[in-house]
């Protein structure tokens, strides 16, 4: 691997002291997945990365970011001193991207953040080198390891910016220095620290202020708050390029129809037709795409082969991920399929997978049922502050809902949706999701569609694992083709 630190240039970066000289391949703040050639930065947060310094020199790290020598190391090792950590990350992290000659593209929103990452690099792939973040590294500490893991060599960068609180968007924006950035919408999420909708649209039009000269801001239309965005892009963008389903949007969703496990997308370019295939069903996957195909033409990508090669993108593990769980090695119609949507969770995002579960068809006559089902397990959507109870029971309302057989809930907050909902669609209600966790295997069946859905902090992931559980050994290889 190429080098992306030497000591000298990171001391220069960081204003640091250097015991010892090394030349990192890498960064890395976990050593437990740490790298032989990776930097190793002792960030402070449930533990102190001073703690595990000694464990990752001896793992093959080349180095560490520290603000002390750690117990257990001396000068002899090879360490970047610095006052403090995470400010010396930043300073790594802003000089990475100065050096950097990639097209820089940045991403917000309150759904669909990762979703749009994630299709960017899909995407952008066609055109060059493309380095994106990892994961979901969108927060103070998530951001400036992007940039200082930026090679000189990418021609695109995907940055990945979100937020918990007011204030937290504008510098990670200014840090990264976008030549263009989208807001994929605004939703409710975050009230606890958010007095409104029009609060959360002033921070996520934050995301503009980072904008370099002459960039171009992407907004969605259709929304109540979109004049507080177009507002917050007409300060610091040269241009401002709209989608959505409003007419006279730049790109206009005209419809979404889910085929199965695709989604087809009819929309108007620039007054021109466009139809192209998103590889997984949701119409907000197709939202989240013009917004994506928007921002790739904005640095210099052609539409029209963008929207071809979104079929190549797929959802990552707990953000809409379809799979199909075999639970016989012979009998390919012993299985169901599995939403794997766990990751995170609010009001929109809820509906939208609400959506895709009602829009899929389970298979009847193969399971201890004579019918196939829709079943939800869902746990609780954290951080929405005074109005948590209503909105988990307005959940019922939704008209989705129709058409879903059964919902299993876990969690405090989601006891106002199972008081809500008609008693024929209450499934097992169980105060913590490791309690669910254990009952799942017993609430699906060969021929359903399972979706499962909560904030990351809810544990519903945890149904995910037990669900995955009852797929038998080897019958993936077996089936494969068949999914």
């Amino acid at each position: 691997m190429s080098v992306l630190w030497t000591s000298k240039d990171a001391a220069v970066a960081t204003k640091g002291q250097v015991t010892h000289p090394f030349e990192a391949t890498g960064i890395s703040i976990d050593t437990r997945s740490i790298r032989a050639g990776d930097l190793f930065v002792a960030l402070k947060d449930v533990r102190d990365g001073h703690d595990f310094v000694r464990a990752a020199l001896d793992a093959g790290a080349a180095g560490a970011l520290v603000s002390r020598i750690p117990d257990g190391c001396s000068e002899k090792d090879a360490l970047l001193i610095v006052p403090d950590v995470l400010a010396a990350l930043e300073d790594l992290g802003r000089a990475g991207r100065a050096r950097s000659k990639a097209r820089v593209l940045a991403v917000t929103g309150s759904v669909g953040k990762t979703s749009s990452k994630e299709m960017l690099r899909a995407v952008l792939s066609a055109h060059g080198a493309v380095h994106a973040a990892e994961a979901s590294f969108n927060n103070h500490w998530g951001v400036p390891i992007t940039l200082a893991r930026l090679p000189e060599s990418a021609d695109f960068a995907v940055i990945e910016i979100g937020m918990s609180n007011p204030g937290e968007i504008a510098p990670l924006a200014k840090m990264a220095r976008p030549h263009a950035a989208l807001i994929t919408t605004v939703a409710a999420a975050h009230l606890e620290a958010f007095a409104d909708l029009a609060g959360i649209a002033r921070e996520k039009a934050a995301i503009f202020e980072g904008l370099e000269p002459g960039g171009t801001a992407v907004i969605p239309t259709g929304l109540e708050v979109t004049d507080i965005l177009r507002s917050g892009a007409e300060k610091h963008a040269q241009t401002i390029v709209t989608f959505g389903t409003a007419p006279g949007s730049d790109y206009q969703l005209l419809s979404a129809r889910i085929a199965g496990d695709a989604t087809i997308v009819q929309a108007m370019r620039a007054g021109q037709p466009m139809l192209f295939k998103v590889m997984t069903p949701g119409a907000h996957f197709a939202a989240n795409a013009l917004g994506v195909l928007a921002l790739a033409e904005a640095v210099g990508c052609d539409p029209t082969v963008t929207a071809m090669d979104l079929g190549n993108w797929e959802p990552p593990a707990g953000r809409g991920q379809r799979q199909r769980i075999y639970m016989d090695i012979v009998d390919e119609r012993e299985s169901f399929d599995l939403f794997d949507d766990a990751f995170n969770a609010n009001p929109a995002s809820m509906a939208a997978a609400l959506e895709v579960l009602a829009a899929s068809a389970p298979r009847d006559g193969v399971g201890r049922t004579a019918k196939g089902r829709r079943i939800a397990f869902l746990g609780d959507m954290l951080e929405l502050g005074p109005q948590e109870d209503a909105l988990h029971a307005a959940l019922a309302d939704h008209p989705a809902m129709s058409k879903i057989d059964l919902v299993h809930l876990a969690g405090p907050r989601m006891a106002h949706l199972r008081d809500a909902l008609p008693r024929a669609k209450r499934g097992e209600y169980f105060e913590t999701a490791p309690e669910l966790a254990a009952r799942a295997r017993h609430l699906v069946d060969p021929g359903d569609v399972v979706l499962v859905k909560g904030s990351k902090g809810s544990k519903v992931s945890l149904v995910v694992e037990a669900l995955k559980k009852l797929r038998q050994p080897g019958a993936r290889d077996a089936h494969r083709g068949k999914e």
